[in-house]
């Protein structure tokens, strides 16, 4: 992707079903368990690299022994960071004989992390403070096993706002605004609630001490609490769990927004957002790897009971398909695929573009995300190409004309050439304070395969996906522009990104979408100024109603215009004027319709179309175009 975003966030839950001696005999190790949750962890370091965090819980932990444990890190290397720190205090244990790594007892009792449960949570963040303390896990502690949880998850809530205002008309005393806060606090009221109800039954039947505890931690329900809990929340999520005494959950949201992925072993369960990390980490196949329904949760008792279990009825399905697009790792074979059939079928265009003309056309991509979808498009091109030239040998030879110097006019020319053209290089920090130094500095991130692209050649880029347009004003089109193609073809595998996400992306400025610039800059330039105003009023009308009750009121400033007028206006926008390059620049962007053909199974597309899957989007959205038209920057949710 040519523009930086933050995103999605990733999980990793690991579950061990043995004691940790087996893992010792099996594997070499009794950190067989720790030693997943990193490499989990590190496989989607895509995800997040504002910092990471770790937690555990052991299960049966003694009376008066700690049982619940979490370490978190801010910063790219915060991962690293975390289990060097962890590594060294267990091998200095070792040394010290305070651990024997066949003696898994003494790990357990001694390792912090030498629990049954591990959690961990990469941070991507779009909102808060990038400090260690705003990292997940978050915890709620209790002297009580089932009233402590730990909680990480990849998610937005876009109804924050009524959900603490909830906890408040319930006598709580909130102090923070963001989601994480109130799913923390949500399900720690239903977890007291279930904790005093098993209480005061099981007190009825003359159990105390231990045994008490015991009978609680066994008959808890789970599901019962996520049901509770989770009735009011609008928007996507993959949320996993540990309370105290052991038991574990991950909860998807009803309509799949959010990545959620699951494998189990004989000795294991592991969940991860991305199923091509435990396909690599477990060892496991693609049929064994299973994905977390919709509105289901994964529950894994104390004892290791494993189910799935309803929690809230399924929605219509709309997973991300920016997770294919671009965030998730192209490793998934699914993902590949679709990557592949997003830059096929970009092929009609592209071709339309060059005026069929491969002699002199050179096809590259936006390093790196892009570069599954050029091979895509490179190999339906060159398809094409091959049905063309057999076309012309059969009709050549039906003719008689058939011979030497034909064949090789047909098979050694005009075939599609693939180069790589452009590099990143670098990724420069923003501590230079004036603007003016910032965007030179930020101009040579990329640069170019010199004698690749000669003056009078058209070439063709292909970029994942253009949100802002940004970089490519600033840095991709000068460096593209400097051998002098007659002309540039940007083409985007992603349709183009009209509205605000609020499920987990950080974009929901609506001024900063190129493609919503090409619409002003159309209205203004054809007098439908006035129907940028009606619009605000429009959404300033329905601002207190019900968000089940709003209408896309945005989607009359785009219905204003065809796909083509607005894809020529942000061409025009991001032209690199400065560069001296006074060649064409066109960008093509992708069709919805293709876009589905090629990822039927995520058809979340509520950026492209502004079709959002829960009412609370339609509120976002909103509140994201009076910002815009108020002059207010920041999110809109």
């Amino acid at each position: 992707m040519s523009d930086n975003l933050r995103h999605e966030c990733g999980i990793a839950l690991v579950r061990l079903l043995k004691p940790l001696g087996w893992y010792e005999q099996r594997y070499g190790s009794p950190l067989h368990g720790f030693n997943q949750l990193f490499l989990l962890m590190e496989k989607q370091h895509n995800r997040g690299q504002d910092g990471a965090g770790i937690g555990g819980v052991k299960v049966g932990a003694e009376n008066g022994e700690a049982f619940l444990f979490r370490d978190r890190e801010i910063g790219a290397q915060g991962l690293t960071q975390i289990y060097a720190r962890q590594l060294r205090e267990y091998n200095a244990k070792v040394r010290d004989g305070i651990i024997v790594p066949e003696l898994g007892d003494t790990v357990k009792r001694h390792f912090d992390f030498g629990g049954e449960v591990l959690l961990g949570h990469l941070r991507y963040g779009t909102s808060g403070n990038f400090d260690a303390a705003s990292c997940h896990p978050y915890a709620r502690k209790s002297i009580w096993p089932t009233r402590n949880l730990l909680l990480a998850g990849n998610f937005n809530l876009t109804n924050t706002e009524a959900l603490n205002r909830s906890l408040s008309e319930r006598g709580a005393h909130v102090i923070y605004s963001t989601d994480t806060q109130s799913i923390l606090e949500e399900i720690g009221f239903w977890l007291d609630e279930e904790h005093d109800r098993l209480f005061r039954y099981h007190r009825t039947q003359g159990l105390e001490g231990p045994a008490l505890q015991a009978a609680i931690s066994h008959d808890f329900d789970v599901g019962r609490v996520l049901r509770q809990s989770s009735k009011a929340w609008d928007g996507g999520y993959a949320i996993a769990g540990t309370i105290g005494n052991g038991d574990t959950f991950v909860l998807r949201d009803p309509n799949g927004i959010r990545p959620c992925w699951w494998v189990r072993t004989d000795d294991s369960v592991a969940v991860a957002s991305e199923r091509a990390a435990l396909m690599t980490i477990v060892g496991a196949s693609q049929a064994e790897v299973k994905e977390i329904e919709p509105g289901t949760a994964l529950i894994i008792k104390a004892d290791g009971r494993v189910s799935t279990e309803t929690i809230l009825p399924a929605g219509p399905k709309t997973h991300c398909s920016f997770e294919r697009i671009y965030f998730s790792r192209g490793n998934d074979p699914g993902i590949y695929t679709e990557r592949k059939a997003l830059g096929a079928a970009l092929a009609d265009r592209i071709v339309e573009e060059i005026d069929g003309d491969f002699e002199r056309s050179i096809f590259s991509y936006i390093p790196n995300t892009a570069e599954i979808a050029w091979y895509g498009l490179m190999e339906e091109l060159r398809v094409r190409r091959r049905g063309a030239v057999k076309k012309s040998i059969l009709e050549a030879q039906k003719a008689g004309k058939l011979d030497e110097a034909l064949l090789d006019k047909l098979i050694l020319g005009n075939w599609p050439r693939g180069e790589k053209v452009a590099h990143k290089d670098v990724k420069l920090r923003t501590f230079i304070s004036q603007e003016k130094s910032r965007v030179q500095m930020a101009s040579h991130v990329y640069d170019i395969s010199y004698g690749t692209v000669t003056e009078g050649d058209t070439l063709v880029c292909v970029d994942d996906s253009i949100v802002r347009g940004t970089t490519l004003r600033q840095s991709i089109l000068r460096i593209l522009a400097r051998p002098n193609p007659r002309k540039i073809v940007i083409a985007s595998t992603a349709p183009q990104i009209r509205y605000p996400d609020c499920y987990g992306i950080d974009m929901s400025e609506m001024g900063k979408f190129l493609a919503f610039q090409a619409a002003v800059a159309l209205c203004q330039e054809t007098g439908k100024e006035s129907l940028l105003r009606e619009v605000y009023e429009d959404c300033v009308a329905q601002a207190k109603k019900p968000t089940q009750e709003m209408q896309n009121h945005v989607r009359r400033i785009y219905a204003a215009f065809s796909e083509k007028e607005l894809s020529r206006k942000a061409a025009e926008l991001v032209y690199p004027t400065k560069s001296g390059w006074k060649g064409e620049l066109v960008i093509v962007f992708q069709s919805i319709e293709a876009l589905h053909k090629a990822c039927p199974s995520s058809l979340g597309d509520w950026y492209f179309t502004g079709n959002y899957p829960t009412p609370g989007g339609l509120g976002v959205l909103n509140r994201a175009f009076i910002n815009y038209w108020e002059k207010r920057e920041g999110r809109s949710y």
